[in-house]
């Protein structure tokens, strides 16, 4: 499955952003959506999935409560809903899929296919 991330870009603080990943080449819901998130000098880390199975969300504790993972099959696509921007959110954001079990959603090592990266910058 290939991936196209879109819809970052510049926001206050406090601000919101929604990012979206469509997918081509196969079904999505096929696939656990992931979206990563990684700084400069530091490593991609786990912002929030949803399982191919049961649409379940899960979210880093950074996160939970301000952003909102969803899918729409009809589309193929999944989408990340930015709210409440903090600076410490700013950094290039990484949709991905995966077939992994569910314990293995939150590592980024498990997802074989990912999008180029959309840049998200939170000025304060």
């Amino acid at each position: 499955v290939q991936l196209q991330a879109s819809g970052g870009g510049l926001v206050q603080a406090g601000g919101s952003l929604r990012l979206s990943c469509a997918a081509s080449g196969r079904t999505f819901g096929t696939y656990t959506g992931g979206w990563f998130r990684q700084a400069p000098g530091k490593e991609r880390e786990f912002v929030a999935a949803i399982h191919k199975s049961n649409g379940y969300t899960y979210y880093a504790e950074a996160v939970k409560g301000r952003f909102t993972m969803s899918r729409d099959n009809a589309k193929n696509a999944v989408y990340l809903q930015m709210n409440s921007l903090k600076p410490e959110d700013t950094a290039v954001y990484y949709c991905g899929a995966t077939r992994t079990v569910l314990s293995g959603i939150r590592d980024a090592n498990n997802y074989q296919n990912w999008g180029q990266g959309t840049l998200v910058t939170v000025s304060s």
